[in-house]
């Protein structure tokens, strides 16, 4: 990706939760610094979001680019990072600039590093040590100031130790590290970020119940905000403009509950009221539970109930803080 597009220039991170309050410090810390950051977490947690925010808060006059390591062969990586000269390879038929070229005074960001080839390890690790480098099929020297950010969801050390990654790379690049926790660590900021999802959609926000809401709460979200997107865009589409319930949402996720059967009904239509209060209970809990980040007293506030009994109903209904 060579230019952000608008929704991405601001270095927005959406959320209140603690999680994402202790990582929107933990940016504030590393962002002034010239010193390269890797920037760790799961597959679709927002690491290139974490970027964005790094670099807007380095005040850095050149640009963001970025790309991802593992989007391309080899060959083509090689030239999109340094460029390559009229003839290169087959297909060069004029001189292109290069990443490293474009991010002079600015950042590089390299999503998915740990994909990195062998080869063009060893080439960037030159580049970062004297900031020089030349273009694929060129000799001319030339130089770029830039800030290096690294992603990735692989454990790098162990990478090392396997040899598919060098390790005076892994410490050049590893010299600030910023963690993005996933999505299950920081479940009460769900409402706030499908709400952002649909302003940049430019759709109405979902409407989701208490019910709903606990579904989504209990979700393990292993995709993170990448799985949330697609959860958005798919109930947009089967029921925008409608209050989703828990049984709407678990459908949108696909998961075992999903059905056309309203809680507590069975496939004949008989109604179990113990059932229903159960599930509106468990619900409601949950809901209040994630929404306090899973402070018990400061859910039993909410709830109107004492500590105490909060915390006996949940082990009642086998629920965690």
């Amino acid at each position: 990706m060579r230019d952000l597009p608008p929704d991405r220039q601001t270095g927005v991170l959406i959320g209140e939760s603690a999680a994402m309050d202790a990582l929107r410090e933990r940016i504030a810390a590393v962002a002034p610094s010239p010193a390269p950051v890797l920037i760790t977490g799961p597959t679709g947690a927002g690491k290139e979001r974490v970027a964005e925010a790094v670099h807007m808060g380095s005040q850095r006059p050149g640009p963001c680019v970025s790309i991802n390591c593992g989007a391309l062969p080899p060959e083509l990586l090689e030239a999109e990072l340094f460029g390559h000269e009229k003839g290169a390879f087959t297909g060069a038929i004029a001189r292109r600039t290069g990443l490293i070229e474009e991010a002079d005074g600015g950042t590089l960001f390299l999503d998915e590093v740990g994909e990195m080839p062998p080869a063009l390890q060893v080439r960037l690790l030159r580049v970062l040590e004297t900031k020089r480098y030349s273009r694929v099929g060129g000799r001319a020297a030339l130089t770029s100031d830039f800030r290096l950010l690294a992603a990735t969801h692989r454990d790098l050390r162990a990478e090392v130790a396997a040899g598919r990654f060098r390790e005076d790379l892994l410490f050049r690049m590893d010299v600030l590290r910023i963690h993005v926790p996933p999505l299950a660590e920081r479940r009460s900021d769900i409402p706030a970020l499908l709400g952002h999802l649909a302003e940049l959609a430019g759709v109405p926000a979902l409407e989701v119940d208490p019910a709903g809401e606990a579904v989504l709460f209990q979700h393990p979200w292993r995709g993170n905000v990448r799985e949330l997107r697609n959860f958005h865009d798919r109930a947009q589409a089967f029921y925008g403009g409608r209050t989703l319930g828990a049984v709407e949402v678990a459908d949108t996720l696909g998961t075992p509950t999903g059905t056309a059967l309203a809680p507590g009904t069975d496939p004949v239509g008989k109604t179990d009221l113990k059932r229903i209060l159960l599930e509106t209970e468990t619900a409601l809990i949950s809901q209040a539970v994630a929404q306090c980040d899973g402070n018990v007293a400061e859910a039993a506030r909410r709830l109107g109930l004492k500590r105490t009994t909060l915390l006996s109903r949940m082990r009642r209904l086998s629920l965690r803080s």
